[in-house]
């Protein structure tokens, strides 16, 4: 059946996928060594974005190369259960269907509700990237959650026993930290999940009274010594954006160098705000941290409400109060203000370390802004000092704010409990991993960034305030006496009265728990078991108890579930079947490459090579490939706000995969961004339809795969040329997808389709198809065909399914493309670059070569003067060696009908009013003069010259101006400097086509 005019891809593309999933394809096979990929596992509630589908391109890309290469190949896929993420989907179906919420709910039910959901409704992206037309083993798909949560399942079971062995050998434990809050997903948040926004803000500056009354000598100076300021001071001067946080406030700090602060270092001043007989005094303390040549150089230490402050806190021992509840309300717990600040002079006047939970029992909002949200706090407390006469100014400014990425809110530094991880003892083995080279990054420059942030590692926090997750292996253990005690009405109320009580269990399972609690507390006490959800210090009784009876241990889960990142951490082995030793986890780990993006380096990589070094004693992948981001085509980052987000599946549904995958994978260059035009996509969309309609031309000409030819043994000039030339594509591709430069990879069997087999080697062998000589014609029929299929296999894993549909129906094959071997093609190297081996070939490749040289050189000619296209013009050989006089001979045909030439003829010297071409040592004479307009064409050329200099002065002026290379995007900048250099190319084509126009 002859091939249709155009390749139907959105018929055939569902076909052929499903014709390679039934046919085994996907899964590892053969004795081949394995090579294996762990697919990025993406969230469990998204669909396909312009990232994901780089991503994706370029594993399925290496996997389809190394299958092909008779590699046994596992590309490992799943998802991730995405806690934050897929609880806020489901909470807002239960809105929308105006059904009870999760707290009416509970936490069982809403759990099954997640489930119900993620059944029904999680497997969009996997459907997706199927379109895409990845190779993965499906049949393999594993979750982060396992397949329905249960203790039993193999996922769920790696990730507590990684939990358990890490708090056993004291990796894991519960602290009081500073954490990114999230106030409505009341929730800890990772870094990734915050986005710094440039907001409109204010800097409102405040006077901070000295204690008791004192003043000192304020003196400011220039550069020079010279005094520019002085005045006598009974205050220091506080700049602050967040004015509602001064009222946990533990000192103020001036860098020890400040000579403007040093009468005062030591001594205490008072927070402007609150009941003025209650005022809260704090010590003026020396750090490194406050800039002196930043507003007033003096910095108010709020260790409970910013990071940084928090590290100042830290080193000084400075108490550090909770000001908000969870909700980012103002807090409206404990005893009346006056009280509360109290306790806090009291821990000034006691000094050295604080207790940390005793501290963050201490309310110091006053009784008027209790309850009060944040920032309706902020404006009363401004609108107080103000009154007071303290306020000093307010600044407009821009300042940077962070929101949750999901919840849109403005997120909260807060104290709160957390499970974590002791990240800095784990990096120490990763960090040699990438040291020794047993992992290697891809550019190479990505191991400097995986270096500084291992190197500064902090604490990892790895518990989640959600319901969707894996909950906890904690357990809070308390006895209970025989008589009851009617103050305690919940277990969240015995908790907090006998905290020092309370006895920890951690253990992999439940019934784990319950024996380690009656082990610890004795056979006399019966445990019951209890639970609570929500979280307040992450203890809120779900129900009300009733305690009597006999002895009896209450025994709850921790309610928070662990950080998305820490199951995804164990991706490489859990999902090979860790912790049991599969033979699945025998073969194929330590896994082969990872391909990701640089954003998740230290959130996702750094933790994988971590977990993977400590529990597997090897790393987790030998090769991290780092992509770049895909961008605009204008070089913008791709926003729903900007509106220029691209939507990979549109692009599918209009142009094909093929084509969305091609233009991805010529335009990954190594450290440079992908900038996506549906236009490029086009354009790879009618480099198919070229190859497709090569296809078709071939069928035409009975240009069919023969079993009995060997390409080594070609007789024809023609076809040795086109097997030596399909050799070094070969070695070109294989050479750069190994190298992971996967743009030069596409770049090289591009030139070889369009440039090589379709503009030369088929235009060469129209005249032998057509010719009288059956011989000859046999050759280039198989020589032509088994170039086409050399062309499928090596296009295969950039395009899979065109390539697969004309391997069936170009001829009947044995097995599918997906699983051809891949040519292995014997290479020299030379200047270190491998080139394919000519032979006995080399002489019909040199002359080929010399043939397409000297047609594309007339053709250049004729272009830039203007030859009429329909003219035939005399070609006059000058100065050429026998070798080369035979080689016009032997080509006449060739050479008169592809440069348009009406005879051939050599001679000593070049006629008159002949444009003169240099050809590998002779000269190529085209007696043009009597075929164009001598002066028209100077005229032309001329006023084509003045407009390109313009063009280029005005590039010149752009870039010479300051304000423009500084301030302009640097993709802006760099535009300019490459049309400069096409303006510049031109230019000299110009010059070089007035040059010989002056020779006529």
């Amino acid at each position: 059946m002859p091939l249709d005019k155009n390749f139907d891809f959105q018929s055939a593309e569902a076909r052929l996928y499903e014709a390679w999933e039934r046919s085994g394809a996907f899964k590892p096979s053969g004795e081949g060594e394995p090579f294996t990929i762990v697919i990025p596992p993406p969230n469990v509630t998204g669909s396909l974005h312009m990232g994901h589908a780089l991503n994706n391109t370029l594993q399925d890309i290496l996997c389809r190369f190394e299958r092909m290469r008779g590699k046994s190949v596992l590309w490992q896929p799943g998802t991730d259960h995405a806690g934050i993420a897929t609880q806020m989907v489901v909470e807002r179906q239960l809105m929308e269907k105006q059904e009870p919420s999760r707290r009416e709910m509970g936490r069982e039910a809403f759990v099954e509700r997640v489930w119900k959901w993620r059944h029904e409704s999680g497997g969009t992206i996997i459907n997706q990237l199927k379109r895409l037309g990845a190779s993965c083993d499906w049949s393999r798909e594993r979750f982060t959650m396992g397949e329905d949560g249960s203790a039993d399942d193999q996922m769920v079971k790696a990730v507590m026993k990684v939990f358990v062995d890490l708090y056993n050998e004291g990796l894991v434990y519960r602290d009081k930290r500073l954490v990114n809050w999230d106030p409505k997903f009341e929730t800890a948040i990772s870094d990734l999940e915050v986005e710094n926004q440039e907001v409109d803000g204010h800097m409102w500056h405040f006077k901070y009274p000295l204690a008791g009354g004192e003043t000192y000598e304020y003196v400011e100076k220039d550069e020079d010594g010279n005094v520019t300021l002085r005045e006598t001071r009974d205050y220091i001067s506080i700049a602050t954006t967040r004015p509602e946080t001064m009222l946990g406030d533990g000192a103020v700090a001036v860098h020890p160098s400040d000579e403007r602060y040093a009468p005062i270092v030591g001594k205490l001043c008072e927070i402007p705000v609150g009941p003025k007989e209650h005022r809260r005094l704090i010590p003026i303390i020396t750090d490194d941290y406050p800039d002196p040549d930043f507003g007033s150089g003096a910095v108010k230490i709020t260790g409970g409400h910013d990071f940084n402050d928090y590290q100042v806190a830290k080193r000084h021992n400075i108490p550090m109060y909770r000001l908000m509840d969870m909700k980012g309300a103002m807090r409206d717990d404990g005893a009346p203000y006056a009280e509360e600040a109290e306790k806090a002079q009291k821990l000034v006047k006691k000094g050295g370390e604080p207790d940390a939970s005793y501290v963050d029992g201490i309310n110091l909002v006053p009784d008027e802004y209790r309850g009060l949200d944040r920032f309706e706090a902020r404006k009363r407390v401004i609108a107080d000092i103000d009154a007071e006469g303290l306020m000093i100014e307010v600044e407009d400014k821009k300042i940077m704010q962070p929101f949750g990425d999901r919840s849109g809110v403005v997120i909260e530094p807060m104290l709160t409990d957390q499970w974590y991880v002791d990240a800095k003892t784990l990096a120490k083995p990763a960090i040699e991993a990438v040291e020794t080279g047993k992992t290697k990054f891809v550019p190479e420059n990505w191991t400097k960034t995986y270096y500084q942030w291992m190197n500064n590692i902090e604490p990892w926090c790895v518990s989640r305030q959600l319901w969707w997750g894996h909950r906890i292996p904690a357990w809070y253990g308390v006895a209970i006496g025989k008589e009851p005690n009617p103050q305690i009405e919940s277990f969240q109320d015995l908790l907090r009265q006998k905290l020092p009580e309370v006895k920890t269990f951690v253990a992999e399972s439940e019934d784990e728990a319950v024996q380690q609690a009656q082990q610890y507390f004795g056979p006399e006490y019966a445990v019951e078991l209890v639970d609570w959800t929500g979280h307040e210090g992450h203890l809120l009784a779900e129900k009300v108890l009733e305690i009597s009876g006999d002895y009896t241990v209450l025994l709850a889960q921790d309610a928070d579930v662990l950080d998305t990142w820490f199951s995804s951490a164990l991706w490489p082995f859990s999902t090979l079947g860790w912790p049991e030793k599969t033979d699945e986890l025998k073969k194929h780990y330590p896994t082969s490459v990872l391909v990701t993006a640089f954003d998740i380096i230290f959130f996702w990589v750094a933790r994988m090579m971590m977990q993977g070094v400590h529990f597997m004693k090897d790393v987790p992948f030998h090769t991290v490939y780092i992509h770049a981001l895909v961008l605009d085509e204008h070089g913008q980052k791709m926003s729903k706000s900007k509106g220029n987000v691209i939507d990979p599946l549109v692009l599918i549904d209009k142009y094909g995969a093929d084509a969305l995958r091609f233009t991805l994978a010529a335009q990954a260059a190594q450290g440079r961004n992908v900038r996506l035009a549906e236009s490029r996509v086009e354009g790879y969309r009618n480099f198919s339809t070229k190859l497709w309609n090569a296809a078709r031309f071939c069928e035409m000409n009975e240009c069919k795969p023969d079993p009995n030819f060997d390409p080594t043994k070609a007789k024809l000039t023609l076809n040795q040329w086109i097997v030596h030339e399909a050799n070094q594509c070969a070695a070109d591709v294989t050479r750069e997808i190994e190298a992971y430069r996967f743009n030069d990879a596409a770049g090289a069997i591009y030139k070889f389709i369009w440039n090589v087999f379709c503009d030369w080697h088929l235009e060469l062998a129209k005249p032998i198809l057509m010719g009288e000589d059956e011989a000859a014609k046999a050759e280039t029929r198989a020589a032509t065909a088994w170039a086409l299929d050399r062309i499928l296999v090596l296009l295969h894993p950039f395009m899979p399914y065109m390539t697969e549909e004309l391997w069936g129906a170009i001829s009947k094959r044995e097995q599918p493309l997906i699983v051809t071997p891949w040519p292995n093609i014997p290479v020299t190297v030379e200047a270190g670059i491998g080139k394919a081996e000519a032979g006995g070939f080399a002489p019909a490749v040199e002359t080929t070569n010399w043939i397409i040289d000297l047609i594309t050189k007339i053709r250049s000619v004729r272009q830039e003067m203007n030859v009429p296209a329909a003219a035939k013009i005399p070609l006059v050989f000058v100065g050429g060696s026998d070798n080369d006089k035979k080689r016009l001979v032997e080509n006449d045909v060739i050479l008169k009908r592809l440069a348009r030439l009406s005879e051939i003829s050599t001679a000593d010297a070049a006629p008159k009013g002949a444009v003169q071409v240099v050809h590998a040592g002779a000269v190529a004479a085209l007696p043009v003069a009597d075929f164009i307009d001598i002066a028209a064409e100077k005229a032309r050329l001329a006023k084509e010259k003045d407009k390109t200099e313009k063009e280029v002065a005005g590039i010149d002026k752009k870039l010479a101006n300051k304000n423009f290379v500084d301030k302009a995007p640097k993709e802006v900048v760099e535009e300019q400097h490459v049309r400069r250099a096409n303006y510049v190319e031109q230019l000299e084509k110009i010059d070089a086509a007035l040059a010989r126009l002056k020779g006529l």
